[in-house]
Order: structure tokens, then sequence, then C-alpha cells
């Protein structure tokens, strides 16, 4: 349930009513911007006579909120979120980059790929170091080892470090170096994991699952702010479908989608979406142009060596026309 409450309303006026809901056991997230303040109440709330509420000479309306997902709805939260990491930010008007290697595989290719996609406009470094791989005999990462190698490519370049956690027992250690962590689609219902992400004060990047509906992503997202950490950006990174000539199937259309009931910011994953190099760049500049609020591209120096996902990785040169054409179509925008 929201409660939109009049702009002439006094902080007291709202507390009051704040204070009123908690009493009755209602969770009340506050959304307050330049004219208007929204009470959104968490918890059953069928047993909540609207036409008391409606009573009270400060609140202008009350809506029940018919989706499931109640914290990550734009009726909750009217203003598009903006999540801030340093200098950078996600969301309402900037397009972010993310870029770098599927895998970090040693020092000197993760410092050289760095170096790349920083000097051709990436703003974050991505780079895998504990890998989710569908065979147990790939490559698996690094473990803390590609952490430390990632910091060290933080500190050299600035990127702030985008880097995915798969489980609990290296929540903690991953949590210590990345600046975003990365939640994947094979762990997207994994709802312990979703709380303890819920628990952390750092960006989660939530993928969608490979079989997920938007409602299902958006109940994920409803886990980890349910914690109490709303720091939530989404990824659409393509859906299995019937079609085997792709990895995947991209779904553009779940970013206005997305955009209409969520205020959280979505990105774009064309590299997983598609599995093939070529498709990266078109897939790109449709994905700014259908109004996504960033990228996740993965780029090698040596597709042709790399450990993991090498078919789907842009070479640095190709990298860098690709972000020079979205950044053009996002400026028409």
């Amino acid at each position: 349930m929201v409660i939109v409450m009049k702009p002439i309303a006094s902080q007291e006026d709202i507390g009051k009513i704040v204070e009123k809901m908690e009493n009755q056991g209602y969770r009340v997230h506050k959304s307050v911007g330049d004219n208007y303040c929204i009470l959104g109440l968490i918890g059953d709330t069928n047993k909540i006579d609207i036409s008391q509420l409606e009573a009270n000479a400060m609140v202008e309306k009350v809506l029940r909120v018919h989706h499931p997902f109640k914290l990550a709805s734009r009726l909750f939260h009217h203003d598009d979120t903006v999540i801030q990491v340093g200098d950078c930010k996600i969301g309402k008007g900037s397009l972010a980059i993310i870029a770098g290697p599927c895998a970090v595989e040693s020092e000197e290719q993760l410092m050289t790929i760095a170096r790349e996609v920083k000097k051709a406009g990436a703003q974050f470094l991505r780079g895998g170091a504990y890998k989710p791989r569908t065979s147990p005999y790939s490559f698996q990462g690094l473990g803390e080892e590609g952490l430390k190698i990632l910091r060290k490519a933080k500190e050299e370049t600035g990127m702030p470090i985008v880097t995915e956690v798969m489980s609990h027992e290296t929540f903690d250690v991953v949590e210590e170096y990345a600046d975003i962590l990365q939640i994947g689609a094979r762990n997207m219902q994994n709802f312990a994991l979703l709380k303890q992400a819920g628990k952390s004060s750092k960006p989660i990047l939530l993928k969608r699952g490979m079989s997920a509906t938007i409602e299902e992503f958006l109940m994920a997202a409803e886990y980890i702010m349910s914690e109490g950490n709303h720091q939530v950006i989404l990824c659409e990174r393509g859906i299995r479908t019937f079609e085997t000539y792709t990895r995947n199937t991209l779904d553009l259309s779940a970013i206005p989608v997305i955009k209409e009931l969520s205020h959280l910011p979505v990105i774009v994953d064309p590299s997983h979406a598609t599995g093939k190099w070529a498709m990266v760049e078109p897939l790109s500049k449709a994905a700014v142009a259908a109004g996504a609020d960033g990228l996740t591209i993965e780029v090698h120096h040596q597709p042709e060596l790399a450990l993991s996902d090498g078919g789907q990785s842009l070479k640095p040169e190709k990298f860098a026309k690709l972000v020079e054409s979205v950044y053009r179509i996002a400026s028409v925008y």
C-alpha cells in the first residue's frame, strides 16, 4: 500500500502517520521528492481501512500495490534511483560503461586490459575471480589472488571493481575487495545469497536468470532490498528461448518494461546475451537507444587465448569504437 501525502504536509504530519502505521506492525518506507512524500507500507495491508487514511487532511490519496514487489516498485519510489560509486554514477541520464575480461587470468592480462578499457572510456572494471562455469572441468578462476589483481588494477586506473560473488563462503572476501558485487544469472533465485547481499553496504548488480520472468527478476531485487540494501542495479543478459544461433535471446523489451514498473537502474550485457563478439556492438547500440542506463562488455586483448568466453569478447580497438558509438546515441536522448 502507498500513502501519498499532500505537498503542504509538514514533517510532523508525516511523522504521525508513520508512527501510527508502525504501531500497527507495518514497516514504512519513506520516499521524498521536491514536491511530494510517499509512504510505502510493507506487510499485509488488506485489513487497513483506506477511507480512514484518506480522511486525514494531509493525505492526498491511498493506493494498493497489486504487484508482489513493493520496494522495487515505482509506486513506492517515484524518482529514478541513482547508484553512486566514488565519482561514478549509474542511473538517471548517465551512461555507465563496465568493461573487462570474463575472468582474471593473470596480472599481466588484467592490467593490459584495464589500461585499454580505461583509455577507451569505461568507468568500471569487471573481471571474475570466482567463476561459475557450466563444466566443473573449466577454468574456475584465481579466487582471492584474482581479487588482489583487481585491486591493483583499481589502484592504477582509478576504476571501481565489479566482480561476482557466488557463495556464502566467499561473500566476505569478495565484499572486501569489490566496489559492486555481482550476483549472476545462475544465482538470481539463490534466496539465502540475496538476503546476505541485502545486509551488505555495497551496491549489488543483479543479473536476470536465464529463464526468469520480469516479475521474478524484480522479486529477486525485492529480496535484497527487504534486508535494507536499496542499492540494486538490474542487468538484462538474455534469456533462454527456442533459438540456438545465439547463446541467449536478448530481451530488449525488458528495458522499458522495468523502467515503467521500477525505479531501479537497468543495464544490459550483450556479451552473454549473444555469445558472439560481432553482435555485441549492434545490440549495445540498440540497448542504449531503448533506454538502458549502462552496458557491461567483455573485453580481452587476446580473445583467442582467453580461458573463459573468448568468443564473445571484444578486442580493445573494437571496444573503443563501440564506446564512441553508444555515447553518440546516448547524447540524442
